[in-house]
């Protein structure tokens, strides 16, 4: 591995945790926050968002009253947040740990998050809300449609992700810049079988529902409707069809089918998006906690 000299010019040492949903990342993020003396920062784009609370599996009171959690419930359910604004705050988050004498982990599963810290985008303005309100009507295959007359390149963008489909035509097909990874930087990554990740899931989802996840969007949509960029995730979604139909047993059932599928879609999207990057350390599950201690402490002493 290529080494390199550290410089008054290097930013804070910080600590990466990615992966899968459900992989166990928040889980390592604190072992190594209370071993290391650290600060969390959460990169989701969903946990970022208020009285979404079960069905993102937000750390729980007693997590975050064991260590300190940064960008959680920071944003209204139906307000804008992109990821150039998460950069600002997650940055300003890492200088602030650094400055009180502690360690920032950020963790989290969003790729476009993380990449934007790790890789200073340099992110395009976002689009006109009108406009992005009326093209969310379009269906995809009219949205591919208007990128095809205005000669828009696809490039790599999953043709099933309406969000990527609206912001290519809000940007003209412009992207945003990539800088050099940054410096100072230790990035561990949870990968996990797909069995064990199924079952994991699964429970998971079980989890949720016991928990009231039911309540949970009842609760939302009855207080901002079925457009509330909240009730867009995954875990909520799902629950459309259910609240507008029969509340029958089975439709329930069917829902709870429905939000494993797009947690296990999402995984995948996430393990794809992730191994594009060849400088993560890849930890396998059940990870070890003191082997991920052990890589931390080596890289935080150099």
């Amino acid at each position: 591995m290529k080494t390199t000299t550290k410089t008054t010019n290097d930013p804070p040492q910080l600590i990466v945790i990615v992966g899968e949903t459900a992989s166990g990342k928040s889980a390592l993020a604190i072992e190594l926050a209370l071993q290391l003396n650290g600060e969390i920062i959460c990169a989701d784009s969903w946990t970022v968002r208020r009285e979404v609370t079960i069905g993102t599996a937000k750390p729980t009171a007693e997590q975050q009253a064991q260590v300190p959690h940064h960008l959680i419930d920071i944003v209204e359910p139906g307000a804008d947040f992109t990821a150039a604004v998460f950069k600002r705050l997650a940055n300003e988050k890492i200088t602030a740990i650094t400055a009180r004498g502690k360690l920032p982990i950020l963790v989290g599963g969003t790729g476009l998050y993380i990449d934007g810290v790790l890789f200073d985008f340099n992110f395009l303005p976002a689009g006109d809300r009108q406009e992005r309100l009326r093209l969310n009507e379009c269906t995809n295959a009219e949205l591919l449609q208007k990128i095809a007359d205005q000669g828009l390149e696809l490039g790599d963008i999953d043709t099933g992700n309406k969000r990527r489909l609206i912001r290519l035509l809000e940007t003209n097909g412009a992207e945003q810049v990539r800088h050099p990874l940054r410096r100072n930087t230790l990035i561990l990554g949870i990968v996990t079988d797909r069995e064990t990740l199924m079952t994991r899931i699964t429970d998971r989802v079980d989890a949720m529902l016991a928990a009231g996840l039911e309540q949970e969007v009842d609760d939302l949509q009855r207080r901002y409707g079925w457009g509330c960029e909240a009730l867009k995730g995954v875990g909520y979604s799902q629950w459309k069809d259910y609240f507008l139909g029969q509340k029958s047993p089975a439709e329930l059932d069917r829902t709870r089918i429905k939000i494993i599928k797009a947690t296990l879609d999402l995984a995948k999207r996430q393990r794809t998006w992730f191994k594009r990057n060849k400088s993560i350390q890849w930890l396998s599950t059940p990870v070890n906690p003191q082997a991920a201690v052990a890589l931390a402490t080596t890289f935080l002493s150099k």
